[in-house]
């Protein structure tokens, strides 16, 4: 005799078992305190190169290279170069060991930048640098300057110290063009090659020493030629400069970090950029950086761009409160708001 569904009660159903069991889910981490400490030297397609320094002692373990990937608990978290982590697992150095990133320091600096100055979404670069280096050519291809200014305004930004590097001087004389840029005070290094080799490199090579120092620059400037000179075994392959464009071959396709001979610093090589968008930067910001005149801009009107009529800066400046240059560095300023804004492009 069949049964109707109404005659049913809950004590005729059947509950299957849960297969994952029947422990409560735990929202406790572990502590990790096992873990230990690196740098990330380069990332490549969700696998990072971590350097873990030689520990104290006579009988620490050496330095050495892990591989590593990200520990899930991390969730979004991006991980860049430049960034100190903690892992756990084959931190050994082994070539075939895998270890996991589970923690990430919070960072010193960041350096970003946007796809354009109307793109909301930041890229980080590199974290924890403190030195920008704006790596240019003289010629073969010509300067940038407006791609010079925007990568100075995001080192401001950043909290990074610019230094400007301007290559091939044996094609072009440097003086000029670094007349524009001496009302913002910005430290140069001017580089060559000619019959008795490479010139400049040793004034470079002080500017880095004690430092982690990112280098950005456009295609076909000489960056990556200049990190070999500086790490003779970084073997970063170098391009040539299209005759009819005037356009260098992307030849970095990843940053990656590289230490000096002597282990007196890191440099991180970056790739070619052709933009650098600045949709991050908050405006206000770029003032700082001009302390002759940023005293002046209390008596500008509220949100201010500093780039207006109503500016009291001109005034400022015409008063001669800002110093004798401080026509030239009111002008260097605008240019740095413009380019952040995207006039100048």
């Amino acid at each position: 005799m069949s049964r109707k569904a109404s005659d049913y009660d809950e004590s005729d159903v059947r509950v299957r078992p849960s297969r994952r069991g029947s422990r409560p889910r735990s929202k406790d981490r572990p502590a990790h305190e096992d873990a230990v400490s690196g740098f990330v030297i380069a990332v490549d397609r969700g696998r990072y190169t971590v350097v873990i320094p030689r520990g104290p002692g006579r009988k620490a373990a050496p330095e050495r290279l892990v591989t590593a990937m990200k520990a899930r608990e991390l969730g979004r978290k991006g991980i860049v170069v430049g960034d100190d982590v903690d892992l756990v697992g084959d931190t050994s150095g082994n070539p075939d060991g895998l270890a996991r990133i589970v923690r990430l320091t919070p960072r010193r600096s960041v350096l970003r930048r946007s796809a354009d100055d109307t793109d909301p979404v930041e890229r980080v670069i590199v974290a924890n640098a403190d030195q920008l280096v704006i790596v240019s050519a003289l010629a073969n291809p010509e300067p940038r300057p407006r791609l010079i200014d925007r990568c100075l305004v995001a080192a401001y930004d950043a909290g990074l110290d610019p230094l400007l590097v301007l290559t091939k001087a044996d094609l072009k004389d440097p003086t000029e063009f670094l007349g524009s840029y001496a009302p913002l005070g910005v430290p140069h290094v001017v580089t060559s090659t000619g019959e008795s080799g490479f010139d400049g490199l040793e004034a470079l090579t002080e500017r880095l020493i004690g430092r982690i120092s990112v280098f950005v620059g456009h295609s076909g400037v000489g960056k990556s030629t200049l990190v070999n000179g500086l790490v003779p075994d970084a073997h970063r392959a170098t391009g040539i400069v299209n005759d009819v464009t005037g356009r260098g071959r992307h030849t970095s396709s990843s940053a990656v970090a590289l230490r000096l001979p002597g282990d007196e610093g890191w440099v991180i090589d970056t790739p070619g950029v052709r933009s650098f968008g600045l949709a991050h930067v908050d405006l206000g910001r770029i003032i700082q950086h001009f302390p002759d005149l940023e005293a002046g801009t209390t008596q500008c009107p509220r949100g201010c761009s500093h780039d207006e009529e109503e500016c009291a800066l001109d005034a400022w400046v015409a008063s001669g409160q800002a110093g004798p240059a401080g026509a030239s560095r009111l002008e260097s300023l605008r240019r740095l708001l413009r380019a952040r804004s995207g006039e100048a492009d």
